[in-house]
């Protein structure tokens, strides 16, 4: 299970070390798009394009392009979230941020590249037409105001007070569960999947999208810091309400254990070969990074 997710990753590192490679005037641009865009992380969303894909009955190196484009629109996400005007972060995967490492212009421009440049890439990509369209309207809805930046909005709005459960999670359901719900969305979509198919792919990108959140907040609290690459219990000082400030810890863990099943419970009657998204499900919810 675990050597074909390095082969996903494998296959789009490589994708993605061969953007943005030329010379330009504006070389300074691509610096600091290939400097976050490379700068590591567990490639999940990406990695869950191509095996929905595949599961779907396509070939996953087709879907590279989706692949590429959905991490573009999470690192420029990340990139913007660390701003000082926003979460105000000086470390992202143990380096500094994009605009410490350059500066906050750089920062937001390559941000705004790397936007652009993910709807390039799926646009490009060597399948159907109709499949490209429906993939890039895919990725805008949940990418855009009614999908993660509505998110980073809600986030925002919540920093000064308390939230209740139902505000909690409908920010993450769009910050965090969007995009997830964009790539497995895509993924079926590039397989040739069916409609009950992109239903079951869309009741467990939600499941996981929370599951993963809750796992975060766990981190925030009881986590390694040479293991998450950043400063543990940022949250907690800053007053923001998480999972575990709602339920406790042995709470979050228990609400994370029932997300998880969810998501794999969704996944039933669906696909003919789930194994490794069942693997991927648990490997997530004991992860320590």
């Amino acid at each position: 299970m675990e050597q074909r997710y390095r082969a996903y990753v494998s296959l789009i590192e490589q994708y993605l070390d061969h953007c943005f490679q030329e010379g330009r005037p504006w070389q300074s641009l691509y610096d600091a798009m290939r400097y976050s865009l490379l700068g590591g992380g567990k490639r999940i969303r990406p990695v869950l394009i191509l095996e929905f894909c595949r599961i779907s009955g396509g070939d996953p190196e087709k879907a590279l392009p989706l692949a590429a484009a959905i991490e573009m629109i999470h690192t420029y996400s990340l990139i913007h979230d660390d701003l000082p005007s926003m979460d105000n972060d000086d470390l992202r995967r143990g380096r500094p941020t994009c605009h410490i490492q350059f500066d906050q212009a750089t920062a937001i421009l390559a941000g705004d590249a790397l936007q652009s440049a993910a709807f390039r890439e799926v646009l490009s990509a060597d399948l159907p037409e109709d499949i490209r369209c429906r993939a890039g309207l895919i990725l805008a809805r949940n990418a855009g105001e009614d999908g993660m930046v509505a998110g980073q909005v809600l986030d925002l709005a919540g920093e000064t007070r308390m939230l209740t459960a139902e505000e909690l999670e409908r920010v993450h359901k769009h910050k965090t569960s969007a995009l997830i719900q964009a790539a497995v969305t895509m993924g079926v979509v590039s397989g040739g999947g069916t409609e009950t198919q992109v239903s079951a792919a869309s009741r467990f990108a939600n499941a996981l999208g929370m599951a993963f959140q809750i796992k975060d907040d766990i981190l925030d609290c009881v986590g390694d810091v040479a293991q998450l690459g950043k400063p543990i219990g940022s949250d907690a000082e800053s007053g923001k309400t998480t999972f575990v400030t709602l339920y406790g810890l042995a709470g979050a863990e228990e609400m994370l254990k029932e997300q998880t099943r969810a998501a794999k419970d969704a996944l039933a009657g669906a696909f003919d070969d789930v194994a490794w998204l069942l693997w991927l499900a648990d490997w997530l919810l004991a992860r320590e990074h």
